[in-house]
């Protein structure tokens, strides 16, 4: 069994930051992301704190994106209970 993450639910996204030589409309994605539950920037009680936090052996991590570690991953499911937005499911 292995944890899928459904990135279009998941409320971490990654920051985009303007482009450091200023080209228009050119978007660069910085090495972090945010919670993007809410225009709060990660600081109100919807924020992101859900599945990284949940796992019992740091398996996942947020970066620009949350990604699981398939090595330490136990597939108990705690990041899915935790996971507000639903973006986390078990297959096998």
């Amino acid at each position: 069994m292995v944890i899928k993450i459904d990135y279009k639910k998941c409320c971490w996204k990654p920051l985009k930051m303007d482009n450091f030589r200023g080209a228009k409309n050119s978007l660069n994605f910085s090495a972090d992301g945010k919670c993007t539950s809410c225009d709060c920037g990660g600081s109100c009680s919807t924020a992101c704190v859900g599945c990284v936090e949940a796992c019992p052996v740091q398996a996942l991590t947020r970066k620009d994106k949350v990604v699981v570690d398939k090595k330490k991953c136990l597939s108990c499911g705690s990041c899915i209970s935790a996971c507000k937005h639903g973006a986390l499911s078990l297959e096998e």
